[in-house]
């Protein structure tokens, strides 16, 4: 019987090594001259053969993820499946991340999705991601999700992960319940990252029920970190443009509302539930959806809280005001604030209190957001109940205050610091399309001397926020009846003259002088 020679494993190392570490990505040419000279079968091999080696599996799995980035490299993967197979099940970490990996390749650079596709259902891979994802080391179970995600980018592949049948959604459901607190976070990063990739996507994680993985791990007080976990991943799921429609339709809101109003959970989960289920209600869409109960209930723990902590520095306080203003970025929602609930008097007291700086930023910036600054023109004003209770909540600040009327208060802010006066631009940018706003801003010539002043901000944010501001308040005056007063026509005029010059400073042209001086001596 005739025996294959023993291979020589130092130039095969040698060769990969100088493969591997090549700067830069390698290409189709340089890929096929290698496979040439040690075809794929020979590196398998060495890797399966030789891992004992010191060096030798880094090597290996290095040259071959570099081989398999290229488009020739992939190709060939059509034909070595059972190695993404049996990759996945190895005891190697580094060699179930190659695999891992593979199937990336396979889908993105071979040209034939449809082909990989059937490969990935023929050799049972979604599975085995599946477990590399749940079982793997960080590295490799970051790229089983990314692998995943790239099985979901094509509706046969979202077939695979959803099918009509079978298990599907299931596994991933039992493989939660079945596992650790580390593994149940990972699935629940799975579900995030799918429901994220698109509507089609999201309707099926709806469908499949797996939003309720988040809901469970909630409920669960036993393991703080663990629900601080899934809390952060919920926060980057509601990012999602579509996430509104399908999270109202769960217990989700109530069950955050639940946290935002319990008094023995810790305030960093209060905090992010807060913050969360303002970004859930910060879409028009969200009121289509919604029970507005729900939203006055979350109000009410919002309230409740804020009384509690009363004038305290906290986060908790500065993240709660956070979530009002993004509840008060729509219109229903800051019609709610404003109508239905007391809640909104902490925002304006907040806004105008200069004892506590995080709290005043926090309160100003959501301030803004309630009085329209990211709304459309038509939609910045609200119903007659609202607009009075804005009004009235502004003055009783004012009044008590050493201040007395709103101008003196906004005078105040624009006085301090660059970050505070960036924020009172944005307030000033909301309010003044309201007629009594205008008539205190344009009544106090020191307001309009800063917000026309080129010079006073030195970064371009507060640069472009000013010119912004300046120009809100020029439309607004031009549009008014206040222009019939003499001094108000010429403060009109100035600040049409800072909105021509622009946002930015425009050094003047200054000629060189020659400079007369005794010469240095030593």
């Amino acid at each position: 019987m005739e025996v294959d020679p023993p291979l020589d494993l130092a130039p095969v190392l040698e060769a990969a090594s100088e493969f591997a570490s090549y700067p830069g990505l390698q290409n189709d040419a340089s890929a096929k001259e290698f496979l040439d000279r040690f075809p794929l079968h020979t590196l398998f091999s060495v890797l399966q053969t030789k891992a004992d080696v010191p060096g030798t599996e880094d090597t290996m799995v290095s040259c071959l993820d570099k081989i398999f980035r290229t488009k020739y490299g992939a190709s060939l993967l059509l034909d070595y499946a059972p190695f993404i197979q049996v990759g996945l099940q190895a005891n190697s970490q580094a060699v179930r991340r190659l695999a891992c990996k593979a199937v990336s390749y396979l889908l993105e650079n071979t040209g034939d999705r449809v082909g990989a596709l059937q490969i990935i259902v023929a050799y049972n891979v979604y599975p085995l991601l599946l477990s590399c994802l749940v079982d793997g080391d960080e590295q490799t179970s970051a790229a089983s999700l990314e692998a995943v995600k790239d099985i979901a980018q094509s509706p046969e592949g979202i077939s695979i992960i959803f099918p009509g049948h079978g298990e599907g959604p299931f596994l991933i459901k039992n493989i939660a319940v079945q596992s650790s607190s580390l593994a149940r976070i990972r699935i629940l990063a799975l579900v995030a990252k799918l429901f994220a990739l698109s509507s089609s996507l999201a309707t099926a994680v709806y469908s499949s029920n797996l939003l309720n993985l988040f809901e469970v791990e909630i409920n669960n007080g036993h393991d703080m970190l663990t629900t601080l976990s899934a809390l952060e991943l919920l926060y980057e799921l509601v990012e999602s443009p579509h996430s509104s429609m399908f999270l109202l339709r769960t217990t989700l809101l109530q069950k955050l509302t639940s946290m935002v109003s319990n008094s023995s959970v810790d305030s960093v989960l209060r905090s992010r539930a807060a913050l969360i289920s303002g970004r859930i209600l910060s879409s028009s869409d969200a009121y289509t959806a919604v029970d507005i109960s729900s939203v006055t209930a979350l109000l009410a723990a919002i309230d409740e809280r804020l009384k509690v902590l009363g004038g305290q520095n906290t986060d908790e306080y500065e993240s709660a005001l956070e979530a009002l203003g993004l509840i008060g970025a729509i219109s229903q929602g800051a019609t709610l604030l404003l109508s239905s609930s007391p809640v909104a008097r902490h925002v304006i007291e907040s806004a105008f209190d200069r004892h506590s700086r995080g709290k005043q930023l926090a309160g100003l910036h959501a301030l803004a957001s309630i009085c329209g600054v990211d709304r459309p023109e038509d939609k910045m004003l609200l119903d007659s109940k609202a607009e009075e209770n804005l009004r009235r909540l502004i003055y009783t600040a004012a009044a008590n205050t050493s201040k007395l009327n709103p101008s003196g208060l906004i005078l105040s802010i624009l006085r301090q610091e660059p970050e505070i006066r960036l924020a009172g631009y944005r307030l000033i940018s909301g309010l003044v399309v309201r007629p009594w706003c205008l008539m205190e801003i344009c009544l106090n010539p020191e307001i309009i001397t800063i917000v026309t002043d080129a010079k006073i901000e030195t970064a371009k944010t507060g640069m472009d926020a000013r010119h912004h501001c300046c120009t809100v308040i020029s439309t607004a005056l031009s549009s008014s009846n206040l222009l019939q007063d003499a001094a108000v026509a010429r403060t009109a005029a100035k600040l049409q003259e800072a909105v021509r010059r622009g946002p930015y400073v425009i050094k003047e042209h200054v000629e060189a002088q020659p400079i007369v001086m005794t010469a240095e001596r030593f």
